[in-house]
């Protein structure tokens, strides 16, 4: 269960900020099931997420897969201003793992990691799991590891890698839970091509089918006309960079205008979507842009509210109805829907969800957040809604849009009245 997560210089945010999950009212929950952030477009809300994610690839990749002259693999610092490329990106979360808070944050710059730190808090204590200053580590006094494997972990650790992923690929106890929430429980709703996603959602149905019910039941709520989800064997064609999977089957044909060469086909699993009153299924591809939105999101929706975890998607809305949008988010604030504490975040321009016309609220005032660029410098900032001190009365949806809360583009109007007046002129 993630608290907070802070990052600093890292892309468009060029100073310090944070994002808590912790309720500022409801003081009977660790953290909050979702969190929404809203700005104008090209403001920095996407940065904040892949910050999220570069930090998460860091620790799952860094030790096995960056090479060992790579560097720091992915690693973005602020380019508006030429002096922080010098200067290290910092990543922090605070997370909850089996009942036990955790600190763990990173320093790195283009060529390795300055500092690394892990501290858990069992019994709301402080515990230094370890500190690390470049070559110099200093371990907890509490592991149970010998004094011979401490020093054996830290010989074979690259200037580049991360210790929590060194530790983790050697299986040491301690960085597990934070490790595992990394890897496992982290996940990024990708805006995949057509045939991938079709490949998910099959391979969902298959590998999850106690919750395949869940997920043609929720495909009948959004009122698309569909009845049921089949998964058959579907034929697509190999391209160049073609990810093979262990569970397809190779095909192979000749080429019409060459025969001695082989064009590869692809058995893989696929869906075939009925619709009610009609005797012949449709293909994935043959369903509107949001009816594969909404099904593309839901085996991660699902997976999340059963497993737990965090679910993090960058616009949310985008081919989404607003009470499409509205439901889904419901499903992560509803304690029955959401029995493992999965959490949702996510970036939009849907201001509505700040007014749902329900006669509960989608959004609490503490679950909405900012992101703001500054004009001058061009970095962004980032702030609660509840900075405002909001009042529950109080339409959030047009105080937003009116920019009392900032985060709204600044456009220019007499330039698209000029644009207007040009193109009559020219009629």
């Amino acid at each position: 269960m993630l608290r907070s997560f802070r990052l600093e210089n890292h892309r468009s945010f060029r100073d310090e900020h944070e994002l808590l999950l912790m309720p500022a009212y409801a003081k009977d929950r660790e953290a909050l099931p979702v969190v929404a952030i809203y700005g104008a477009n090209a403001s920095g809300k996407s940065n904040l997420l892949d910050g999220l994610r570069f930090m998460a690839e860091a620790v799952r990749d860094s030790f096995a897969v960056w090479g060992p002259d790579a560097g720091v693999v992915g690693r973005r610092s602020f380019k508006l201003d030429a002096g922080k490329r010098a200067e290290p990106s910092t990543y922090v979360v605070e997370l909850i793992q089996d009942g036990v808070r955790y600190t763990y944050g990173v320093e790195v710059d283009d060529a390795r990691v300055r500092e690394e730190w892990l501290y858990s808090y069992p019994e709301k204590r402080k515990r230094v799991l370890f500190e690390r200053v470049g070559d110099d580590i200093k371990f907890g006094s509490t592991l149970d590891d010998s004094k011979s494997v401490l020093e054996f972990l830290e010989t074979m650790l690259r200037p580049n890698a991360l210790l929590v992923s060194l530790a983790a690929q050697l299986k040491f106890s301690w960085v597990l839970p934070v490790y595992r929430w990394f890897a496992r429980s982290l996940r990024f709703r990708e805006n995949s091509g057509e045939q991938t996603l079709e490949v998910e959602i099959a391979e969902f149905l298959q590998g999850r089918p106690e919750l395949g019910a869940d997920l043609v039941t929720l495909v009948r709520a959004a009122d698309v006309g569909i009845d049921d989800i089949e998964v058959v064997n579907g034929v697509f064609p190999g391209r160049a960079g073609t990810t093979i999977r262990q569970s397809d089957r190779i095909l192979y044909k000749p080429s019409a205008h060459n025969q001695d060469l082989a064009e590869m086909l692809v058995v893989r699993p696929a869906v075939q979507l009925i619709h009610q009153g009609c005797s012949e299924p449709f293909r994935l591809d043959e369903e509107s842009a949001g009816t594969r939105s909404w099904m593309g999101v839901l085996p991660s929706v699902l997976a999340v509210l059963r497993d737990g975890g965090c679910l993090v998607i960058d616009e949310i809305d985008a081919s989404l109805h607003p009470l499409l949008t509205m439901r889904l988010i419901s499903l992560f604030n509803d304690d029955h829907a959401n029995p493992a504490g999965g959490q949702l975040i996510f970036t939009t321009h849907d201001a509505t969800l700040l007014n749902a016309p329900f006669a509960e609220e989608v959004l609490a005032r503490d679950e909405v957040w900012f992101v703001e660029k500054e004009r001058a410098s061009g970095a962004s900032s980032l702030y609660p809604l509840t900075d405002f001190k909001p009042r529950n009365e109080d339409n959030l949806e047009r105080r937003y849009l009116a920019g009392r809360y900032g985060a709204v583009p600044e456009l220019f109007e007499d330039r698209f009245a000029e644009v207007v007046r040009g193109g009559r002129g020219e009629a």
